[in-house]
């Protein structure tokens, strides 16, 4: 069962990145909204280190302002950028 719904604001964690890692450095400590639900899908950390990926994880489409993500960033306030990352990766905001 999915722990967030479509419009939650969440907070991507800064955890160690050891191994294989599919969260994106610079999305790391940014606050952002969950666009999506994706689905269910085995572990990408668990298993690159050579286990079946279980527990399956639940991933999320997070959409990020632009401006949140890169304070430098001259575009309309409204851009945004979108970014899938497992459950295990996020935190309520």
């Amino acid at each position: 069962m999915p722990r967030f719904r479509v419009g939650d604001s969440v907070r991507v964690r800064r955890l160690p990145a050891l191994g294989h890692v599919r969260t994106p450095h610079y999305a790391r400590g940014k606050p952002g909204q969950i666009a999506a639900y994706v689905g269910s899908y085995p572990d990408p950390e668990a298993a690159a280190a050579g286990g079946d990926g279980r527990p399956w994880r639940p991933l999320y489409r997070v959409r990020f302002t632009q401006t949140d993500m890169w304070p430098d960033y001259s575009g309309p306030a409204t851009d945004t950028l979108d970014v899938e990352i497992y459950e295990q990766w996020l935190e309520s905001e």
